[in-house]
């Protein structure tokens, strides 16, 4: 694009005038034949009509100087005709420049020309001359965009005559300026209200050319066929149209000549191409299209178009593909992109709406109702009640990584996210905490044998995230998890001291002991059981009890054999193994060290397991997937008459093999249990929010109690649980029934 070098010279010029005023002062007579001199040396032959004169100062020697400064006598008189003579001479230079021919002057010879004629007053009159030629000049270029046979040629040729057109007068304009400098910086400078020479050259070919109906139509038409060409896939002239949007730009007709038709445009032309692809396209796909439009719309502005059009034009695309269709776009793909976990094109999803008015707010509730939805499908579905909470842990980290990778870990959608899991897990009473609460004992339980400390650690962090989303668990039955986690973090820490204790011992043993210490009202009740352990065993106990009641005084130990679990190396005929068994199961094995066959009643004498117990240990062991036992006769239950025999011809591609111990089926007395202990941890929730009510309002009837108790407890209730808990409140003196209403309260201080 060329720039306006009038702006440069009218700043240079200041500081040249500055110059030109201290010469003056200090030189006044030099500077006097140097005017003359030159004027001489512009006249060529003709210097008759110049006198020259000279003054000498003379002095008396010693005596002071003084420097006297006078005007100028007389002022020098230009020869006749000189003006005309030299306008002539400008003409054809200028000329010559229009049409491209050799200049028969020396440019500084016309630029000395203009100097002299502007220090004659001659300035208003050249200036309207030199305009006028200029106007000439451009009102005979218009004919060449009128005639045939050029109004038969085609666009891209159009295009390209305009350009050169163009290019033409800006370097015309230039070089002609570079010759009336003088009256640029002198003359135009003084007189604000005249153009200056390039602003001239831009309002003639503005007013002659380009405002020409025909030409400009044709002109706009041809750059906007050539954009539509490029958007299409086409190649396009890309310097063609930079130069002549930038031609537009310089004259100031962009914005009402081609921006708003080229606005126009688009908006019809994304219109109809977002219609068309949300039919066509899958969602990933129209997403990855649309960022690539994006992509074509900015590098366009970049490559030729005007920096002002860039906000307006990237407003036109974000509305027509993304905000007319944004609820669409939504309905048609964001559940299968967060089903198949399309985190790019989730990514993409969140910045795209993100652009757009409204985009996030519509996002983010059709993220949450996702999420309502899915989550409502793994809770509320009976015959999924097995793996509902390990689906709950999946589903929870998906959403995570989701919230935190693709949508910039926004607030609003982490609250959202929170808010909907909050929804969804308390539709269906009870269920979901008595499933968490038994998978959390069935981890612990299990140990390190499924997983290593971290990894626990990390499954354990992440149900306590889900325990607090249940309304029904409380504070209180919160706080019972929470000690349940920092049982095994204290019981790590206790290991510790405890091998190094060993460790000291004259007589270390051959078994690694390693012991969680359960608090006893954190944990579910363990219905206790004796059971016969090895002398080595008993031992091993007894160090470790001497050593915890050694720093802990005043406790009391009770060992539960049902949660404990042990590693035997064993030899069979393919080789050693590793079994990692549950402790009935290791006293049964280990019987075998001592016999080669036993009947179930010699097993029960010896190891006092009970008799239910014992019976799913040995079908675990000769009746599973991995027999060590063999059972005369064969079968899947265990009965009196069985007996036992290791299995030495036993075969695993593995080297530690688990074998699980066969769990018992939760009764329905059990089931009722498990529903009590929720509702005892419950009620003191509800007694403390009666007393806050009626401490806070005094008088209360029951039914306007029990409509406060409604809206402060998050978890649902029977009335008549209520009206227990507040009888249980009358009696305990917290609150009294009105003598008088008997339906009425009275909080008492």
């Amino acid at each position: 694009r060329l720039n306006n070098p009038a702006k440069r010279s009218r700043i240079t010029q200041s500081t040249e005038l500055t110059v030109s005023c201290q010469a003056n002062l200090m030189m006044a007579g030099d500077m006097r034949q140097d005017k003359r001199a030159n004027f001489s040396a512009l006249t060529e032959h003709n210097t008759n009509g110049v006198a020259r004169s000279s003054a000498v100062a003379s002095s008396k020697t010693g005596a002071s100087k003084k420097l006297v400064i006078k005007n100028f006598k007389d002022r020098p008189k230009l020869a006749e005709n000189y003006t005309e003579d030299t306008w002539l001479k400008l003409r054809d230079a200028v000329g010559a420049i229009q049409n491209s021919t050799s200049i028969k002057y020396n440019l500084e010879e016309l630029y000395q020309a203009v100097e002299n004629l502007c220090s004659y007053k001659v300035s208003p009159t050249l200036y309207k001359q030199l305009r006028q030629v200029c106007e000439d000049h451009v009102q005979a270029q218009i004919h060449q965009f009128r005639e045939y046979p050029f109004l038969c040629e085609t666009v891209l040729s159009f295009l390209k005559r305009m350009n050169r057109c163009w290019q033409d007068h800006c370097r015309q304009t230039i070089m002609i300026r570079s010759i009336f400098l003088f009256l640029d910086r002198t003359y135009v400078l003084q007189n604000s209200l005249l153009p200056s020479i390039w602003d001239t050259g831009l309002e003639l070919f503005r007013t002659h050319i380009v405002n020409d109906s025909g030409v400009q139509k044709r002109t706009v038409d041809g750059i906007l066929e050539q954009i539509e060409l490029e958007r299409n896939g086409e190649t396009v002239d890309r310097s063609l149209l930079r130069s002549l949007l930038g031609m537009l730009s310089d004259l100031q007709v962009y914005k009402d000549s081609f921006e708003e038709r080229f606005l126009v445009e688009t908006n019809r032309l994304y219109a109809a191409e977002g219609q068309r692809l949300m039919q066509e396209r899958d969602v990933p796909e129209y997403l990855h299209h649309v960022a690539h439009r994006l992509e074509e719309e900015n590098d366009r502005v970049m490559s030729y178009l005007d920096q002002s059009t860039q906000k307006p034009l990237i407003n036109c695309v974000e509305k027509q593909l993304l905000g007319e269709h944004m609820t669409a776009i939504l309905q048609k793909g964001l559940s299968t992109l967060l089903d198949e976990n399309r985190v790019t094109e989730l990514a993409l999803l969140y910045q795209l709406f993100s652009k757009v008015k409204g985009g996030l707010p519509t996002l983010l509730q059709f993220w949450r109702d996702y999420i309502k939805t899915f989550g409502g499908e793994i809770v509320g579905t009976p015959e999924k009640d097995k793996d509902m909470v390990q689906d709950l842990l999946d589903f929870k980290d998906k959403m995570d990584n989701v919230a935190q990778g693709c949508f910039a870990r926004n607030e609003s959608f982490i609250n959202a996210m929170k808010e909907a899991f909050e929804t969804f897990i308390n539709k269906r009473p009870n269920k979901p905490a008595e499933l968490i609460a038994k998978y959390v004992d069935s981890k612990l339980r299990a140990g390190n044998k499924e997983a290593t400390e971290e990894e626990l650690e990390r499954i354990l962090d992440k149900i306590m995230i889900i325990f607090r989303f249940i309304h029904e668990c409380g504070a209180a039955f919160t706080s019972k998890l929470e000690g349940m986690f920092k049982d095994m973090e204290l019981s790590k820490d206790i290991m510790i001291q405890f091998k190094q204790y060993t460790q000291n011992q004259s007589e270390p043993s051959n078994i690694e002991l390693t012991v969680n210490i359960l608090t006893m009202g954190y944990w579910p009740s363990y219905t206790p059981m004796e059971v016969h352990l090895p002398a080595e065993m008993v031992k091993l106990q007894e160090v470790f009890k001497l050593f915890y009641l050694g720093k802990h005084s005043g406790r009391k130990l009770q060992w539960q054999p049902t949660l404990g679990h042990a590693v035997l190396k064993t030899e069979f005929k393919e080789g050693k193994k590793e079994l990692q068994v549950s402790l009935f199961q290791t006293l049964v094995l280990l019987m075998f060290n001592e016999g080669e066959e036993f009947s179930v009643e010699e097993i029960r004498t010896a190891t006092g397991i009970e008799e239910g117990e014992l019976r799913r240990t040995l079908q675990s062991l000769a009746c599973g997937k991995a027999r060590v036992l063999n059972k005369n006769p064969r079968g899947k239950d265990v009965e009196d008459g069985d007996r036992f025999n290791f299995n030495n011809d036993f075969k695993h591609k593995l080297f530690r093999i688990k074998i699980n111990q066969i769990q018992m089926k939760e009764t329905v007395e059990e089931q009722v249990s498990t529903t009590e202990r929720v509702f005892q941890d419950r009620q003191y929730q509800i007694d403390a929010a009666v007393v806050r009510i009626m401490k806070m309002r005094k008088t209360l009837s029951h039914n306007l109690l029990v409509s406060e108790l409604y809206n402060q407890l998050k978890f649902p209730v029977k009335p008549g649980d209520l009206k227990k808990r507040i009888e249980s409140l009358i009696d305990r003196d917290y609150m009294e029934r009105d003598k008088e209403t008997p339906n009425q309260y009275h909080y008492v201080a």
